[in-house]
């Protein structure tokens, strides 16, 4: 290999790994807090689940295209349709309608999309004060919401025809919410700190 070839592979390498580096955060201050010696036993971030509910502009092509384009902006991957799965007359919907936008997330993705959400969209967010601890669902995972998707500064609100929010899943291997919690600090998840203190673990 010439000596440009291996700059450029070692370039490409260093780019691609970087954002697991930078989503690590300090292993070594969980095992300690978790009291685990060994790094592999450690609870990791697996996949976050990105959802956008679009029932509401499933008639208008034009917002729903704008909806999947701007979501595919934010995550850096094509989102996936759900669709009804049976008519309800009172709500003019029809089996087969597109309700939601969903995107799963895992690998260098997962971490590129959580490193914007918490240095840029979260702070973003009208009082945001950190993560609830609320959220979590007790086996370890978090589910928030955000409001507005134009939090994210990829997308320049006065060119999207239609606002939506978004749910946003976080999902470990942490047995508790205790675990999660800790793992989340690690990776620089701001939480709550008066509640992380008085919050019950579990």
């Amino acid at each position: 290999m010439t000596p440009v070839k291996a700059k450029a592979v070692k370039k490409k390498t260093a780019t691609s790994i970087k954002p697991q580096a930078a989503a690590t955060g300090d292993m070594s201050v969980l095992m300690k807090k978790l009291g685990v010696d060994n790094a592999l036993a450690l609870p990791r971030l697996v996949k976050v689940v990105v959802n956008a509910g679009v029932g509401r502009v499933r008639k208008d092509e034009k917002k729903l295209e704008a909806a999947k384009r701007d979501l595919a902006i934010i995550t850096g991957q094509k989102p996936a349709e759900r669709l009804a799965k049976k008519s309800i007359s009172s709500f003019s919907l029809r089996e087969g309608d597109v309700v939601g936008l969903v995107v799963t997330l895992r690998g260098s993705r997962m971490h590129d999309f959580l490193r914007r959400l918490i240095s840029v969209a979260l702070p973003r967010t009208r009082d945001f004060r950190g993560l609830n601890l609320r959220g979590f669902d007790g086996s370890g995972n978090y589910t928030l919401g955000v409001k507005e998707h134009t939090v994210f500064a990829e997308i320049n609100p006065e060119l999207t025809p239609h606002v939506f929010g978004l749910e946003i899943s976080l999902v470990t291997t942490a047995a508790d919410n205790n675990a999660a919690t800790l793992l989340f600090e690690a990776l620089g998840v701001p939480i709550q700190k008066d509640q992380a203190a008085n919050e019950p673990k579990g």
